[in-house]
């Protein structure tokens, strides 16, 4: 992209001329992370947060996606599952237990803690001296914002700086009938139980609400056009995916897509009849069935229509995302942070990080910009994934086959051998042969994976090696020491074989 560009003749340096050194547009935890972090300079800062309403008029306070319709919902809910499963197998170890679940009950108690999480981002935001402006900000230059109220009162502020931050939301296909399916927005506010479920898509965020849904003890169906988790490391996806379906009772549709989405009353119950057509290899078939709940879970679009970037000239990718150069625009005055910005992962502590170090470039006497690279995360279905740097296909694809050496194992969590001795996890460890077989991708599917790949994660950004894992010893029995002890490569073509000690 084009490099940030230079004041021009009408632009003023002087922060006194402009009611706020930053303008943050976007109040989610990237935003709310760059506003705090700049306030902390003395700079007047000022936050734009404001959420439309879903067509099911679902709307929430501040703190963004992650907060209040993402990632604190949803871990929640997937242990909401997790305590549902470990409740039948306790019986294996001698319990007796008659587990019931209500819905409503869940809800309430994961919508309180949340209402303390936005009214906690109100107060910080007060006590560091953010000016938080409830308002849908969109750009009228390269320094002055037009503020729109949910009453439809206008206010226009100016800065020095603005930084975009708006996120995204969910992509709803253009199908007849759409406006009857809900999103994560909706799934996460849904006051009463969503019953028989069909989720759409593939995503990471379809795979979630499928798994703690049927952990929960809901019918799911998860109709996939093509393959699951684009972008993740495809041998795992595939485990993942047949993990859902042999032990967790989660039905797929495979080679399908929406056509139609209709009303069917069923007595007094309103239902929707979905109508698919076959994708792929089942080109030219037909299916229809009828759910209480359609959850569309398709992917993720930013939020940078509407908001005047087009006004000002700011570059956008052909999805829509931002372009940007260590969260620089192409035009001098503007930023972006976020899942907002083309390229950078989708995730919370991403943002954070950038929106913590841009503060600190603008302001303080800081270089660092935000490593984008070996960024470790976790996918929550009911055996979680955890991962971090390359898949096996982008290894192989970057470094070229003979460069790479895969390392892989089962897993056999301890805690599962009595209620369910057939599940198993998996890890792989793929390394780059020239460089000392360094660790460039890592990848577990098991129970706590999230907590077992934050300290792997450290270590690949440390340089971690192969010979480094094999000089570690593992704390026994734990998933996490599997790492340790792999002998096994692909390019062997030896059978895998799990083992107790």
């Amino acid at each position: 992209m084009a490099t940030n560009t230079e004041p021009t003749t009408g632009d003023s340096m002087d922060s006194k001329d402009y009611d706020y050194d930053l303008i943050v547009i976007g109040g989610g935890s990237g935003g709310i992370a760059l506003a705090r972090e700049a306030a902390k300079f003395e700079k007047r800062v000022a936050m734009l947060d404001f959420v439309k309403p879903t067509v099911h008029g679902s709307t929430w306070g501040l703190g963004g996606t992650c907060v209040n319709v993402g990632c604190i919902p949803k871990k929640l809910m997937h242990q909401a599952a997790l305590i549902g499963q470990a409740m039948k197998d306790s019986e294996k170890f001698g319990y007796t237990v008659e587990p019931s679940f209500a819905w409503e009950t869940c809800i309430q108690s994961i919508r309180d803690y949340i209402g303390s999480l936005n009214f906690g981002y109100r107060t910080t935001m007060r006590e560091e001296n953010v000016k938080y402006i409830n308002a849908y900000g969109s750009l009228l230059d390269r320094h002055r914002v037009k503020c729109v109220n949910k009453r439809g009162e206008e206010n226009i502020i100016s800065g020095l700086r603005i930084c975009i931050a708006t996120g995204g939301r969910p992509r709803v296909p253009d199908v007849p009938g759409k406006d009857l399916c809900i999103t994560s927005d909706d799934l996460f506010l849904r006051r009463t139980a969503p019953g028989k479920t069909l989720v759409i898509g593939a995503s990471y965020v379809a795979l979630e609400c499928a798994g703690f849904l049927a952990g929960m003890g809901y019918d799911v169906t998860v109709m996939v056009r093509s393959i699951l988790l684009r972008g993740f490391d495809q041998e795992m996806a595939t485990k993942i995916g047949e993990n859902m379906e042999t032990y967790h009772n989660i039905k797929f549709l495979r080679g399908f897509v929406p056509q139609e989405f209709t009303n069917e009353l069923e007595g007094d119950t309103k239902r929707i009849r979905v109508n698919a057509t076959g994708s792929g290899s089942n080109a030219g078939q037909a299916h229809s069935d009828v759910f209480d709940t359609v959850l569309v879970a398709t992917g993720r679009d930013p939020c940078t229509s509407g908001i005047g970037l087009d006004t000002v000239g700011v570059k956008l990718d052909d999805k829509g995302f931002i372009l940007s150069d260590n969260e620089k625009t192409n035009v001098w005055s503007i930023y972006g942070i976020g899942d907002a910005l083309s390229g950078k992962p989708e995730l919370t502590p991403t943002a954070i990080q950038a929106g913590r170090l841009l503060a600190r470039r603008l302001y303080g006497e800081s270089t660092l910009a935000c490593d984008y690279e070996n960024v470790a995360t976790t996918v929550f279905t009911p055996l979680e994934y955890g991962c971090c740097g390359l898949s096996e296909e982008d290894a192989i694809a970057r470094h070229g086959e003979d460069n790479v050496e895969v390392y892989h194992d089962h897993v056999l969590p301890l805690e599962l051998v009595i209620p369910r001795s057939e599940e198993f996890g998996f890890v792989k460890v793929i390394t780059l042969k020239p460089e000392q077989e360094r660790v460039i991708g890592f990848h577990i599917l098991a129970p706590n994976a999230g907590e077992i790949t934050q300290g792997y994660g450290v270590a690949m950004k440390c340089g971690l090696t192969k010979e480094q894992l094999d000089a570690a010893i593992g704390i026994h029995p734990t998933c996490a020491e599997n790492p340790t002890t792999m002998a096994t490569t692909k390019r062997s073509g030896k059978e895998l074989k799990s083992g107790g000690c």
